[in-house]
């Protein structure tokens, strides 16, 4: 058995548990913001970013007032049991939060009016359709010299 951390917290919790369940442990870990790939072709923008266990309910992803790309992510998981009665009070309860957002300028042949946005398989895709280029006029033109 090894021996007991010494301090007001929890003083009898062996110290490899309070190393590893340390709240400066899991903040670091949740600090991290998700993966993004961004793909482009002739058409479109694709823009992916790896989100493990959110839904649709957990992201908003909206243009703002500049036009400017705004994705937002929210998920909260709480453990809402209560011990049974008189087996007394809890030490510690895992909780988690995970917020995220971001802010992307798009670029200036994007459709801001036609992007989409689906979420499968633990990865939001943003579909960003581009401006149809229209073929300049081949046509000469003889500019008279004055």
């Amino acid at each position: 058995m090894l021996p007991a951390r010494h301090n007001s917290n929890n003083a009898w919790l062996p110290e490899f548990f309070n190393d590893f369940f340390d709240n400066r442990y899991f903040d670091q870990t949740r600090a991290t913001a998700p993966a993004i790939n961004v793909l482009e072709n002739d058409k479109a923008y694709e823009l992916e970013l790896a989100a493990a266990g959110m839904t649709k309910e957990d992201f908003q992803v909206n243009l703002d007032k500049d036009g400017d790309l705004v994705i937002k992510m929210e998920k909260k998981n709480a453990k809402e049991e209560k011990p049974a009665e008189n087996r007394g009070h809890y030490l510690r309860r895992e909780f988690s939060y995970s917020k995220y957002q971001q802010t992307m300028l798009l670029p200036d042949d994007a459709e801001r009016e036609n992007i989409t946005a689906t979420v499968e398989n633990g990865v939001l895709k943003v579909f960003i359709p581009k401006i149809a280029k229209v073929a300049p006029e081949n046509t000469n033109k003889v500019i008279e010299v004055k």
